[in-house]
This record gives structure tokens, C-alpha cells and sequence, in this order.
């Protein structure tokens, strides 16, 4: 016969940090939170969601632009802070955005002249970066509202976005029918899937633009993080940031990342394309590319432990490292943003391949799908 179990204070402390430890794990669940974020200049409702899985990790993420506006993902000590920038205010996000955290198309990056020709016939795109197109044009994917249609299943919770670019839309012939899903999963990975049809013969590239410090602290540069880009060859550009139509090795450059690297390493080197850049503003050829997914980069936060990987099904990648940001920007939280205090890691098609046969060919014919997928996925150092 057992007798009866004796507890001193110091096991009872014992259980109850354990109880309410098992209590907040429990509590924690997927799920998707749909709030009110403002109304746009034109009296628009914009609508905010939040996805949670149970490990602690949340995504912002607004239907108006498919804008992330936070992610939370953990250091190696378990704690949880936004990596992302981005801004309070939805008049920023309207008024002032640089793209923080925005869905891109029709075309992202640039296309010179802001034409190109399809079957002969040229087709004039809005100007809207000098003498040149960039990502989307005027108003482009990233300033419309998208319809959202949250779905939760029983591992992961996933935000469907659905927007038509109606034909001549900035110039892009074809009415254009856009899906892109974001599917937050427990294993801390954000999946970002494209799929687009169009009733006439077009060009599409779309991509995700949000600015990262895995710093957790926008008052940090991102200078000290550690790069690895699965590359050897990237694509030289012209003081316009126009392709030459060709690609340059990046064995014996600042361009070369095959191994991990300090982002501030060699940012300030004197190689002409960095000085065109002002730091790293250009597509990384991406290797093995044969339209499935696979590993093509990944960040580390050596102060922090925290780890970004990046899987994608697509041909490039532009590494860009914040060289516009002066300070004049509202940060979250409080001051402001910083030169080179986010970088950007848009996988997509290289800048003008509309008019440069020799990159991968970003055409769609009505009858086919244009399907796209890049992961996200985060980690710490072991």
C-alpha cells in the first residue's frame, strides 16, 4: 500500500511553472484574425489578418496590396519579435510605401523604356522610374485591394488573394486572373504561391518585396548579417539598372555569396556595379533551375541565431539592400528607418526579360497557367 505524497514548496513552485507552461502551449492554436486597418483615401475598408500557428509565430498581412506588415519568428533564446519592416498607418503604406512588404506585378522589377513587343505589336507601359517601368507601373498590384478568403486546416492556415488586372491595365494587354496564396505552416515556414491565367498573350512576373532584419531592432542595420546565395553567375545593369543582356561570373567579385558572407563586407567596394547600385541592387542567377522548388539562399543573425531560408521555383533573385532608405521613413515602434536597414530577397524573373531573348521567357499564352511558388522558412542556429 503507497502512502500519501508528501510536496515541499519548492516542487509545488515546480509544478505550477510547468502547469502554466503546458496552459500557454495549449493555448496557443492556428488560426486566422480578421481586423479593420483603416479606410484608403478613396473611402476603401482595408482589412488586416493575422495568421497564428501554435508554435508562436504571426503574420500581418493586409488585403490591400497583400501587404505583410509583421511577422514575428523567434531568436535561439525562444523569443518572438517582428522581423519585417513596414508601418503603423495605412495612409503610409498608401501615400509613402517603398514597396514594404508588397505583392508585385504585373511586372516586377524594371523594363526599359517601359516597352515591349509581343508578336510584333509594341505595347507602351506607364513610366513610372525615370524613362523606365517598374513594378507594375503606376498603380500596380501592390496598391490594389485583393479579395481575401481566409482558409485554416488542421496543420496550417493559409490567406487566399484573388485580384483581375483588367486588359491595358498600366499598359499590359490581357485581362489577367491572379491567385496568390500565403500559408503559414507549424514548421515556422510562409509559403507564397502564384498562379495567373489571361484571355490574350502577355508578360508576367510576379514576386514578394518585404524588407527583412532578422535584428528584430529597426534602429540596426542589416550589415552584419550573413548571406549565402546559391549562384555563380548575377546580371551586370546599366546606370539605369537595365540588364545588359548578359551575366557576369561572381567568382573574384563583392557578388560572390556561395559561401555565407557579411552583407557590409563588401558594400562599399569600388566594383562598378556596386557603385551603380549603390550597394546590391541586382538578380543573382539562380542555379539548378528547372521550374521546381529548391533551396537558393539563406540569412543568419549571428547575434540573434535567427535563420531565414529561402526555397523558390524561380530562375532569379534580387538582393537589395536598402540603399534608399534615408531616414525619412516611419519605423514601427518608433524612429525611423535608416539607410540599409532592411534588404529585400525578390525571387522572380530577371529585370526586362520581356526584351532580352536570352533570359527565361516570362510570356503567357491564354490557355496556360503561370505558377510560382517561393517558401520562407525560420529557424535558429543549432
Amino acid at each position: 500500500m503507497y502512502g500519501l505524497q508528501t510536496f515541499t514548496p519548492r516542487m509545488n513552485m515546480l509544478l505550477l511553472v510547468l502547469f502554466l507552461a503546458s496552459s500557454f502551449a495549449s493555448s496557443q492554436k492556428l488560426s486566422i484574425e480578421k481586423t479593420n486597418f483603416g479606410s484608403l483615401s478613396s473611402g476603401e475598408e482595408v482589412q488586416l489578418f493575422t495568421l497564428r500557428n501554435s508554435q508562436g509565430m504571426e503574420v500581418g498581412i493586409l488585403d490591400y496590396g497583400g501587404i505583410i506588415t509583421s511577422l514575428l519568428a523567434p531568436d535561439q533564446t525562444g523569443q518572438y519579435e517582428d522581423v519585417v519592416l513596414g508601418f503603423e498607418s495605412l495612409d503610409d503604406y498608401e501615400t509613402r510605401n517603398p514597396y514594404f512588404g508588397a505583392l508585385v506585378g504585373r511586372y516586377a522589377n524594371r523594363i526599359a523604356g517601359g516597352r515591349f513587343s509581343l508578336d510584333g505589336k509594341e505595347y507602351q507601359l506607364v513610366q513610372n522610374n525615370g524613362n523606365n517601368h517598374i513594378h507594375g507601373g503606376t498603380k500596380g498590384f501592390d496598391k490594389v485591394i485583393w479579395n481575401a478568403k481566409p482558409i485554416e486546416y488542421a496543420d496550417r492556415v493559409s490567406l487566399e488573394l484573388s485580384y483581375t488586372s483588367k486588359d491595358m491595365e498600366e499598359g499590359y494587354p490581357g485581362n489577367l486572373a491572379c491567385i496568390v496564396t500565403y500559408t503559414l505552416t507549424e514548421s515556422n515556414e510562409l509559403q507564397v504561391t502564384y498562379r495567373a491565367t489571361t484571355d490574350k498573350k502577355t508578360v508576367v512576373n510576379l514576386t514578394q518585396h518585404a524588407y527583412f532584419n532578422l535584428s528584430g531592432d529597426f534602429s540596426k542595420t542589416i550589415l552584419d548579417h550573413k548571406l549565402f546565395i546559391s549562384a555563380d553567375e548575377f546580371v551586370p545593369v546599366n546606370k539605369e539598372l537595365i540588364p545588359y543582356g548578359e551575366y557576369a561570373a561572381v567568382a573574384g567579385t563583392p557578388f560572390n555569396f556561395n559561401s555565407h558572407k557579411q552583407i557590409g563586407r563588401d558594400i562599399e567596394d569600388s566594383h562598378e556595379q556596386i557603385a551603380i547600385g549603390k550597394g546590391y541592387d541586382h538578380s543573382w542567377v539562380l542555379k539548378d533551375y528547372n521550374s521546381k522548388i529548391r533551396k537558393v539562399a539563406s540569412v543568419l543573425h549571428p547575434e540573434t541565431g535567427r535563420v531565414l531560408e529561402v526555397f523558390t521555383t524561380e530562375p532569379g533573385m534580387q538582393l537589395y539592400t536598402g540603399n534608399f532608405l534615408d531616414g525619412t521613413l516611419p519605423a514601427k515602434g518608433g524612429g525611423t528607418y535608416a539607410r540599409r536597414s532592411g534588404f529585400c530577397l525578390e525571387t522572380q524573373h530577371h529585370p526586362d526579360s520581356p526584351n532580352q531573348p536570352s533570359f527565361p521567357s516570362v510570356v503567357l499564352e491564354p490557355g496556360q497557367t503561370y505558377r510560382s511558388e517561393t517558401l520562407f522558412r525560420f529557424r535558429v542556429t543549432e
